[in-house]
């Protein structure tokens, strides 16, 4: 991310849905303009011939043994919750109805 081109903040802590204060949009805007610029360095690494990986090393077969065991019932499973409801954890909204 070169210099003439700033992140809109407001615009990503909308996406966020966070509220931010004028400091904390300074301080998130220069650390999201470091990551993006640490892209474009990244962007500059020839890989051609490289094949896509998913670990530094080879995994192979990383399943275990599906082994019956003794498991909790409902009421030890919920019994740390906070809420709970009809052998439920309840949990607060985090969808509009909009």
């Amino acid at each position: 991310m070169n210099k003439s081109s700033p992140i809109n903040i407001d615009y990503v802590s909308d996406l966020a849905r966070i509220k931010l204060t004028d400091q904390e949009k300074m301080t998130y805007q220069s650390q999201l303009s470091a990551v993006l610029n640490y892209f474009e360095k990244l962007d500059r690494v020839t890989v051609e011939g490289v094949e896509p990986i998913a670990h530094a090393f080879p995994i192979i077969n990383v399943w275990q043994d599906d082994d019956p065991e003794e498991t909790f019932t409902p009421e030890e499973a919920i019994k740390n919750a906070p809420k709970k409801r009809s052998q439920q954890i309840v949990v607060p909204k985090v969808v509009d109805d909009a």
